[in-house]
């Protein structure tokens, strides 16, 4: 009742949230998440539980565990023994309690492997980007970020959090970007926000013509390597060390989570720059950091890395097989130069049909992607071959993908 004693028409909080679900089914885009267990020491064979009287035996293609560290006897031995050594959590934030000597020293490995003075850990690259765009923007006033239109989904609102002015340039079109620079006041702070590579498509930016309007245009630049660290350079440092760069670079931001193996994100830059984000950006202040025992595992797969490239010769020679199979089938590999495979579907139902029949009945596990993702109407799956994937699999997987696309008349729309 209200003060005057009418009643109030009550929302329907629950019918709002249940429609918004039911846009998702009707748009063929509603998420499933598989309930399955890997298998320790044989990845990508893991087991399925969903729909099964027990575990099914699966083969793993959508892992971004691109270079199996995850499953690596050194990073699950330096783990092990980190646990048992100072325990499970790290206690607290970095500034009170959550600090150890695993952190630093795991920064100091990044700082090296980039060759940057200093680095920063956070407990994503999600988070990373989010709180080190943000803040550093907002620290230069008046600041103008430059932004790929493909950007990471945590580049983006680390940008629209800072709440300076963005714009957004055509995807890897330097002549666009430039055009947009010029227009920009001299005197006002600049940005460029870009990633080395683009996940969904396997392409790669061009990062020394990138850091070429830098210098004329007196801008900062901000790398997203994430799909790159541990994959190509010599020591594992991204494209960025691959193609001879990465001083050239401000700030390079890269994830622990993908090639390393396990969890967390981070940024390798100057002191000071980390001395800002460390003191500024609420996403690390605030945070409980990441346990020890995480920072241990991460620590021993980037030395691993650093010192071995069997794991990413390996991976690379998995891709370009897989590719070159797709391609003598007939199926609509998108080709690139990286270790990404995406097949192009281009209908969320059509995408989602396709990894449910290949889950079901080939064993197969891949997960369609969808929008907000990429762009409707660019729907795809995206198969990550790694070391472990042999030839044998790969045949199966190509079997399959033609038996599907032919059960469901896709050639005709490919």
């Amino acid at each position: 009742m209200d003060a005057d004693g009418m009643a109030q028409t009550g929302v329907d909080y629950s019918r709002i949230f249940t429609q918004a679900i039911d846009r998702l089914h009707a748009e063929g885009r509603y998420r499933v998440f598989i309930d399955i267990l890997r298998n320790k020491g044989s990845f990508p064979n893991a087991r399925c539980f969903a729909g099964h009287n027990g575990p099914k035996p699966v083969t793993v293609w959508c892992s971004n565990d691109y270079l199996a560290m995850g499953q690596h006897p050194t990073v699950i031995a330096a783990m092990e023994e980190a646990l048992h050594d100072v325990g499970a959590g790290s206690g607290g934030t970095r500034n009170i309690g959550g600090n150890t000597h695993y952190h630093i020293d795991l920064e100091n490995e990044l700082a090296d492997l980039h060759g940057k003075e200093a680095a920063l850990l956070f407990t994503s690259g999600y988070v990373s980007n989010d709180a080190t765009l943000a803040t550093l923007a907002k620290v230069l006033p008046g600041c103008i970020v430059f932004s790929d239109e493909l950007n990471h989904a945590s580049m983006i609102a680390g940008i629209r959090n800072s709440g300076c002015e963005k714009r957004v340039f055509r995807h890897n079109d330097l002549a666009h970007l430039e055009e947009l620079l010029a227009e920009a006041d001299p005197a006002l702070p600049k940005l460029i926000a870009f990633e080395s590579i683009y996940s969904m498509e396997g392409d790669v930016a061009p990062i020394a013509a990138i850091c070429d309007l830098a210098d004329k245009y007196n801008a900062l630049t901000y790398l997203d390597e994430v799909h790159a660290v541990g994959m190509y350079g010599a020591r594992g440092g991204g494209i960025a060390e691959r193609d001879g760069v990465a001083d050239r670079l401000t700030i390079i931001e890269g994830t622990l989570a993908k090639a390393v193996g396990v969890m967390g994100g981070y940024i390798a830059t100057d002191r000071t720059i980390i001395d800002v984000i460390r003191s500024y950006a609420p996403g690390f202040i605030f945070t409980t950091s990441l346990a020890p025992v995480l920072v241990a595992g991460a620590l021993a797969s980037v030395r691993h890395l650093k010192a071995s490239s069997v794991e990413r010769d390996a991976q690379q020679a998995a891709a370009a097989m897989l590719k070159a199979m797709l391609v003598e089938a007939g199926v609509p590999v998108m080709l690139g130069e990286t270790h990404i495979v995406p097949v192009m579907v281009g209908d969320p139902v059509k995408a989602k049909k396709i990894s449910d029949i290949l889950l079901a009945e080939y064993g197969v596990y891949v997960q369609p992607i969808n929008y907000p993702t990429v762009p409707r109407g660019t729907e795809r799956l995206r198969f990550t071959p790694g070391p472990a994937h042999d030839e044998t699999m790969m045949r199966d997987l190509t079997r399959a993908l033609v038996e599907i696309w032919d059960r469901l008349e896709l050639r005709q729309a490919a």
